[in-house]
Order: C-alpha cells, then structure tokens, then sequence
C-alpha cells in the first residue's frame, strides 16, 4: 500500500492536478473563448475523479485525507 507521500504516488498525483486545474480554472476566467483549454481542463478533472475512486478503493484514509488537505468537496 502506497502512504500518498512518495512521487508517483496517488495522493501527489492528485495535489498536481488539483493546481493544474486551479490554474486552468482561472485562465478560463479571463479567456471564456478557449475551447481547447476549456477540454484540456475537463479531461483533467475526469482523470483526478479517477485518482480519487482508486484511492478511496484502495486507501479509503488516504482518500479522506485527501478530501480535507486539498478542500475538495465542501
């Protein structure tokens, strides 16, 4: 089992994408017209859905802890 601390690991991989979609998120803001950025976000979005199942399937403390740490799910 992983500790959600290491590099590959899931929890690191789901902190990344949580600020590559923050970002994203705000450049949309300020550019509605981009549609490519707009797909690149939601496919973002789907793949940290899909790290979350994993991790709330595998690891259901790491998956809480995620939750919290990056104030997902208010």
């Amino acid at each position: 089992k992983t500790d959600g601390k290491g590099a590959g690991s899931t929890g690191l991989q789901v902190a990344v994408l949580t600020k590559r979609i923050a970002h994203l998120t705000e450049h949309l803001k300020a550019n509605k017209h981009d549609h490519a950025s707009r797909r690149g976000l939601l496919m973002l979005v789907a793949k940290r859905r899909k790290m979350l199942d994993y991790a709330k399937r595998t690891n259901p403390d790491l998956y809480k802890d995620l939750l919290v740490r990056l104030s997902l799910r208010h």
